[in-house]
């Protein structure tokens, strides 16, 4: 018969989570199930994909990047 025990491997030690019905020295066989590999939310792939395909310049209207500070403070920079 085989019994089920959750442990957490913590200093290179299994700590048991819970009561362990064993005589203390009782020896045992441990098997592990690796933990489920993590996966992104799709909508946040889905976005990041559709930013990724975006231009990185716009088209040209006249203004560069250069012209930024131009663009929103005005010719001399001030408010």
């Amino acid at each position: 018969m085989t019994n089920r025990i959750k442990a957490v491997y913590e200093g290179g030690v299994f700590r048991p989570v819970g009561p362990v019905p064993l005589e203390e020295g009782a020896s045992v066989e441990l098997s592990y199930e690796p933990p489920p590999a993590l996966k992104p939310p799709q909508p946040l792939v889905a976005a990041i994909e559709e930013i990724a395909r975006m231009p990185l310049e716009g088209p040209d209207d006249g203004y560069s990047g250069a012209d930024h500070d131009q663009v929103l403070y005005g010719k001399d920079g001030a408010w």
